[in-house]
């Protein structure tokens, strides 16, 4: 019988590549350090940038006052809570929006928003897309599901945006990037992006995952440097949550109520959920010396690193990609640091282009200095 064959087949050439991705049970994680097989390793694969996920010592059931658990169904049917409705007017008066729309994750929050932008045939045979080349995988998804046209340009390049923008005929022009790219740790100068996307009458979409909580002064993402028409935040990173938020005017929110299927037709976030990121999105505002000390740990990161000749790429951020190139010697060099006790991810295609496998060294604001030395020292050893 030779039914779905070609499980087995393609599960083969994955392995052959180097690709074959395995899952490890995680028997005890924090940002700083991750447990795995009854072994503790120093954890720079986490994005709990200030730490905030393992508050759960300080967070009192009783204080939340919850209505229930559980959602019980979708938001539209009766799954729609207090808890829900608190922490959507509290993430408008913090961000600067009209409305917002809560979401069970980051993934869910981009790909529906964007095949519920245009989702009619009519609105989007007029409509385009532009999206950076690096952007998340959830926002290719969700521009790939729409009937709108998709135009793609190269990373951080707005001069090759502006001739996309100038032979577009759209009327209805959306331009996509992340506020910090996940997989290369450098920033979209959204400022700049909202000036471009204005003279080409366009609106701007900001996936924020990475830079909540992180970046700015305050923190606040990429909403202290410009605002843009339609922002995404999601809860399990900086925040220590899970799950997401959609920002933008309030008929867009009302649109995406009316038509986005995924919050349609998806049981809404648990009341718990939401009440604890209530809580978790308040202290992630107010780390202020986490923040200070996450800084600090990327500062030094970076100096060690340089001194060591490590392949750095220019990220100011968290996360601090070190390119291989090679898929199989990445995989390679992720084992030998696991010796060593430390723990990072190894990125291969084709979650990033092909040729540029990375080491994905994600710092926190846990990290010790003993910490970072220790990482760059068994880099330089291993590379």
């Amino acid at each position: 019988m030779n039914q779905f064959r070609y499980f087995d087949d393609h599960l083969e050439q994955r392995t052959k590549d180097g690709l074959l991705r395995k899952r490890v049970i995680a028997e005890h994680a924090t940002a700083r350090t991750i447990m795995i097989d009854k072994k503790e390793y120093v954890n720079f694969a986490s994005n709990d940038y200030l730490g905030l996920s393992g508050c759960l010592d300080d967070l009192k059931m009783s204080d939340l006052g919850l209505s229930r658990i559980g959602s019980g169904s979708s938001p539209l049917v009766t799954g729609f809570t207090r808890e829900h409705d608190e922490l959507e007017h509290f993430m408008c008066d913090l961000l600067g929006y009209e409305a917002a729309l809560l979401c069970n994750s980051g993934f869910a929050a981009n790909s529906g928003l964007l095949q519920a932008l245009f989702n009619e045939k009519g609105v989007a045979a007029s409509s385009c897309v532009f999206q950076d080349k690096l952007n998340h995988a959830s926002l290719i998804d969700g521009s790939l599901s729409s009937a709108a046209k998709l135009e793609r340009f190269n990373h951080n390049d707005f001069n090759h945006l502006r001739q996309r923008l100038e032979k577009s005929k759209a009327e209805n022009k959306l331009i996509v990037s992340e506020g910090v790219f996940s997989m290369d740790g450098d920033c979209c100068d959204v400022r700049s992006l909202n000036i471009l996307a204005k003279q080409y009458r366009a609106w701007t979409l900001i996936d924020d995952a990475h830079a909540f909580g992180v970046i700015g002064q305050h923190g606040l993402g990429s909403i202290e440097f410009a605002k843009p028409d339609l922002l995404v935040i999601t809860f399990g990173k900086a925040v220590g949550g899970q799950g997401a938020c959609v920002l933008a005017k309030k008929n867009v929110i009302e649109y995406l109520v009316q038509f986005n299927r995924e919050y349609i037709y998806s049981t809404a976030m648990s009341p718990l959920m939401a009440a604890i990121n209530l809580v978790q999105i308040k202290r992630c505002v107010a780390s202020h010396g986490s923040r200070s000390r996450l800084r600090l740990n990327i500062a030094l990161f970076r100096e060690l690193a340089l001194l060591a000749r490590l392949p750095l790429m220019e990220s100011k951020t968290p996360i601090q990609p070190i390119v291989l190139g090679d898929a199989e010697a990445t995989t390679t060099v992720q084992m030998k640091l696991k010796q060593k006790g430390i723990w990072l991810s190894a990125i291969r295609p084709p979650t990033v282009p092909f040729n540029t496998a990375r080491l994905r060294v994600t710092l926190t604001a846990m990290h010790t200095e003993k910490d970072i030395k220790e990482l760059v020292n068994a880099l330089g050893e291993v590379i």
